[in-house]
């Protein structure tokens, strides 16, 4: 008799659990209601569309330059948990999101949440997206539905166990998907705001240069203080505002320009891209990253 207490008593608890892990790792999305009217300005989403490296990621693997906009996705990143698949987010209507609401594409961008109500993983840097403007992404939404559709679904990720389970990244983003601001900065400094808000948002850069603790978290204390590469080969250096300490901002804005530093190296690896993406910037844009970057710490923001 006590034993069928204990046992029932165990399952009552278990189902509890279960409900709680349930409703704790819910998808959610913006309102169904929709943001506020807004006349859309692709020229400005092209520019969003830079700074945040879509084409990087997405543009079909081997397209080349003149390819970049041609979004068919199939890049695979590998990752201390298993192997991305980057998706196609080409106006294809089957195959890409050509049949997706601005709102779907809102709550992928800022939620990480699928049309069909899923996890997206954090793979697709949601998390630095969550600080973006909500016209710069209606604006870069409206760039994309202008983009070629391209044909083919890339394959699923391959992930082991317990990340191969997709409910658990609602766990995930409890811990991590937060869209304060990682470092503090006075207020009147309207250029280091605009880099901030460019490098902490859209230009995503702490995803690649901050290291990451077990769950794949960026530790913000360590902000930009560079990183292993997640795909196991060499690391991310750093870019933090000591490690750039005898960087002129000058120097720094020609390197986003040209992709040369201050000792007439190249750039090179998988920056080589993101060097091409912040040279169609305007130069306002660019000094702004580099003021931003070469900003003393005032206060990291509480995560």
């Amino acid at each position: 008799m006590r034993n069928s207490k204990g046992l029932r008593a165990l399952l009552g608890i278990a189902i509890v659990l279960g409900i709680a892990g349930w409703l704790m790792t819910w998808p959610s999305g913006a309102p169904k209601l929709g943001p506020p009217d807004h006349t859309p300005d692709p020229e400005n989403g092209a520019r969003v569309f830079s700074v945040a490296g879509c084409a990087s990621c997405h543009a079909t693997p081997g397209a080349g330059e003149s390819g970049r906009l041609m979004l068919g996705g199939g890049l695979e990143l590998p990752s201390p948990f298993g192997l991305f698949r980057v998706p196609n987010i080409s106006s294809h209507a089957e195959d890409g999101i050509g049949s997706w609401t601005e709102l779907e594409f809102l709550n992928a961008m800022q939620r990480g949440v699928s049309p069909e109500g899923q996890h997206y993983y954090p793979s697709f840097p949601y998390s630095s997206y969550a600080r973006m403007s909500l016209s710069d992404i209606r604006d870069l939404w409206a760039f994309l539905t202008t983009l070629p559709p391209v044909e083919g679904v890339s394959l699923p990720h391959e992930l082991e166990f317990p990340f191969s389970v997709r409910r658990g990244v609602g766990l995930w983003k409890r811990l991590y998907l937060r869209p304060d601001w990682v470092r503090d900065i006075a207020a009147t400094q309207a250029q280091e705001l605009r880099g901030r808000y460019l490098v902490e948002g859209p230009g995503h850069c702490g995803e690649c240069h901050t290291p990451r603790d077990s769950l794949g978290g960026l530790e913000f204390e360590a902000w930009l203080s560079g990183a292993p590469s997640m795909d196991g080969e060499g690391r991310v250096p750093a870019i933090s505002q000591s490690a750039l300490a005898d960087w002129p901002v000058s120097d720094l804005v020609y390197y986003f320009e040209s992709g040369m530093d201050p000792e007439f190296d190249m750039v090179g690896g998988s920056m080589v891209e993101v060097q091409e993406n912040l040279a169609r910037l305007p130069r306002e844009d660019l000094e702004a990253i580099a003021a931003y970057l070469k900003a003393p710490v005032v206060s990291s923001a509480a995560h």
